[in-house]
């Protein structure tokens, strides 16, 4: 796939060897429960590189060490509090063994912004503005080190698809858009995100900390009521991006002309085990069994024009009527069951008409009974974050599963 760079979520003995004598560039993850311990001592943070580090380097070219993933998105806040320190104990470690070239840092998700539009109004949240955010750019700054941030243009555009263009999400917008606080001319939605990061670090101090995408892709499927999820947009994203990634001379952002941004696409292989609704396993370029969804040239020297036809962009626009949740086909009666108990389990009547008497007791099949409670469900729980997953039992379905025997409940879009 010529890869330049790799990005792993920790730091798995059997990649870190087949990687060695490669010449790609490899990104470790301390996870998100050995911060506190890795903050609260030298000789923890030490054994930590030497274990997951100085076991591979320099055969694997690891260049970054990435302090948890996201972890100013989790509500502990121990572990807020001991994310810099912790990212210092390991630098520490590195420099103890004279390695220069291992650049420690920690992705953050777009959550950490209190507000990002336009760019230049942007600011961190007030909640870590002080307590986190100024501490970690300073250690960014000072060790010359690079600001990796989870960037998604799908998100911004899937949940305001009226006031924020596909075009000017997908990098093919003919229409600019000014910031009339910077008067900067933005063309693209990603840029707009970058420098809200830019313009939020300046407002702190520190107006050159480099920035890196930890994360960014566009999924490929989804479920009925996820827009935008195609084969069709995530190749013309990831595409566009990789070409605007590699320009040379390179393009920066407008705050930054002319800067280089290492950049990770998420993700190599859809994760096919992952729950919650069907985007979360669909970001990949490869399926789970390693072959391509689509075609797509990461050097970014292959023109756009050269690719074959893209299959059509079917779901571009909200969906407008009734959705059921159904048992998806080969589901095991087993698991099902279990399912069926724990969907009637979390009360507010949601199986009641399952009962014996009642109008949707017929026929008696775990089948019919699991998709009438799926249903149910996931109508009464949509809105508190209930999908219609299951653990990979149900999906989404535009016709009625009852057939007309009875009432199954739906969502109405």
């Amino acid at each position: 796939m010529n890869a330049g760079r790799i990005k792993l979520y920790d730091s798995d003995p059997e990649i870190l060897k087949l990687l060695s004598g490669t010449n790609i560039h490899v990104s470790v993850m301390v996870q998100n429960n050995d911060i506190i311990r890795i903050a609260s001592s030298q000789a923890v943070a030490e054994q930590w590189v030497q274990d997951n580090v100085l076991a591979y380097y320099p055969d694997t070219m690891i260049r970054f060490v990435l302090v948890g993933n996201e972890v100013l998105s989790h509500q502990d806040r121990r572990i807020w509090i001991s994310l810099v320190p912790a990212m210092r104990r390991i630098k520490n470690s590195l420099n103890t063994h004279d390695i220069k070239n291992i650049k420690v840092s920690t992705p953050l998700a777009m959550d950490v912004m209190q507000s990002t539009f336009p760019p230049s109004s942007s600011r961190f949240r007030p909640d870590i503005t002080d307590t986190v955010m100024a501490p970690l750019l300073r250690f960014l700054n000072g060790t010359k080190s690079f600001f990796f941030i989870d960037v998604y243009p799908y998100l911004a555009w899937s949940a305001n698809p009226k006031n924020i263009s596909l075009d000017f999400a997908l990098f093919r917008s003919r229409v600019s858009q000014t910031d009339h606080g910077s008067h900067l001319v933005y063309t693209n939605l990603l840029d707009q995100m970058l420098d809200s990061v830019i313009f939020a670090m300046r407002k702190l101090g520190y107006p050159d900390i480099r920035l890196a995408i930890a994360e960014t892709g566009w999924p490929t499927t989804g479920d009925i009521d996820q827009i935008g999820a195609n084969i069709n947009n995530a190749a013309t994203y990831n595409r566009k991006l990789v070409q605007k990634m590699t320009a040379k001379p390179p393009l920066g952002t407008p705050a930054r002309p002319g800067s280089v941004i290492p950049t990770f696409i998420f993700s190599l292989y859809d994760e096919n085990q992952k729950t919650g609704p069907t985007t979360e396993r669909h970001w990949g370029l490869l399926r789970s069994n390693g072959t391509s969804i689509y075609e797509i040239d990461l050097t970014g020297k292959r023109p756009l024009s050269s690719y074959k036809p893209l299959p059509a962009a079917r779901n571009n626009v909200p969906y407008k009527g009734k959705i059921w949740c159904e048992v998806a086909p080969g589901a095991d009666a087993m698991n099902l069951s279990l399912a069926l108990s724990y969907a009637c389990g979390q009360g507010n009547q949601t199986c009641a008409a399952l009962n014996p008497g009642k109008q949707c007791y017929e026929p008696v099949s775990v089948f019919w009974h699991a998709s009438y409670a799926f249903s149910s469900y996931w109508a009464r729980f949509r809105k508190q974050g209930a999908t219609c997953n299951f653990n990979g039992l149900a999906r989404q379905t535009r016709a009625n599963p009852s057939r007309g025997h009875c009432s199954f409940p739906s969502v109405t879009l």
